[in-house]
């Protein structure tokens, strides 16, 4: 009976954790087509929380990289203890980001969570998948975003050159209905399988299952979770990446919302590799504000994002390993 409702809570906390994940990643779905006035707020929001729902149905590969690659799954109630304390600085840090109005990275919270909750135990990090699952896709997924972003926007700059710009942002903002829509549906192939992943380490933990199949009714429960995040919407981290780093338009919109729905189908249905949307898309509206020229991007502004993902996986792991050790000491 006791295992039982330690594995309930280890399920409501993953929830919560997906609540905070899609109040969080809210902001960079829909920042770029309110920043340009494509969509407005009250448009662009039921969109995404659409779109992310759906996209929370189209594959599982990230969910069994969560729940496989990067700790070692301890039997019984500690394992279930490490998981809920894994989630619990996940969550905490997530918030604290939202509260600071900075564009962290849920799924490297939630990663950093797993190692400093298993380091505290009895369990094993394993950090040959942590390496090639987390580390290598964490550094690729920003260059790729602003590399695609700036691609994308010399391209639009170079065949729209003898169009007037009034024209070429009428056009722009109904092509960004579509890239917007795209985005939030790769948010919800990328995001919502990392709660998928934990719930399904838990049920393997206990012996409900002995493989990492996800269950339909825990790809029902975290799609849920996630859209009704994002459906609430994050709007002090709106604010920073809408209007602090740097001017966004039509034009300049969409080549960020390609660029990142493109990595995230890549990471999700190829390389199913847990990758930080968030990071991804900061990325590209740095790589398309510089594809005009390098005083668009506010470089200050900039600097201190990458100073908050930096601090983002320790800091989750000291939250979760102390989170760790209050449940132990309780219980």
């Amino acid at each position: 009976m006791l295992l039982e409702s330690a594995l309930l809570a280890v399920v409501v906390a993953a929830l919560v954790f997906a609540f905070t994940n899609g109040l969080h990643d809210a902001a960079h779905t829909i920042v770029t087509s309110i920043a340009s006035r494509a969509l407005t707020p009250w448009a662009a929001i039921p969109l995404a929380a659409l779109m992310t729902l759906l996209g929370a149905f189209l594959g599982e590969g990230v969910a069994r990289t969560i729940g496989q690659d990067l700790i070692d799954p301890i039997q019984g109630g500690d394992g279930l203890a490490v998981l809920f304390a894994a989630l619990c600085g996940a969550a905490v840090w997530n918030l604290f980001a939202w509260y600071r109005g900075m564009p962290s990275s849920a799924s490297h919270a939630l990663v950093g969570g797993m190692i400093g909750a298993a380091m505290a135990s009895a369990g094993e990090v394993r950090w040959g998948g942590v390496l090639t699952s987390f580390l290598l896709p964490m550094l690729v997924a920003p260059l790729l975003g602003w590399l695609l972003g700036y691609l994308i926007m010399l391209g639009i700059l170079w065949l729209f050159r003898h169009t007037s710009p009034r024209s070429v942002n009428r056009g722009f903002k109904l092509a960004q209905s579509v890239s917007a829509a795209t985005l939030a549906l790769g948010n919800g192939l990328q995001d919502a399988q990392k709660t998928m992943g934990i719930v399904v380490l838990a049920l393997v933990t206990v012996g409900h299952q002995s493989d990492y199949a996800v269950p339909s009714w825990v790809v029902v429960s975290s799609a849920a979770a996630i859209s009704l995040g994002t459906a609430t919407g994050g709007w002090r981290i709106m604010r920073t990446l809408g209007r602090r780093v740097s001017r966004i338009d039509p034009a300049r919109g969409f080549a960020v919302e390609a660029a990142v729905s493109a990595i995230m189908g890549l990471t999700s249905l190829v390389w199913h590799a847990p990758v930080s949307s968030t990071h991804t898309t900061t990325s590209a509206i740095v790589g398309a504000g510089t594809a005009r020229r390098l005083a668009e991007v506010r470089w200050a502004v900039f600097a201190s994002i990458v100073k908050f993902w930096l601090l983002t996986v320790p800091a989750a792991a000291v939250v979760s390993a102390c989170v760790y050790g209050l449940v132990r000491l309780v219980f």
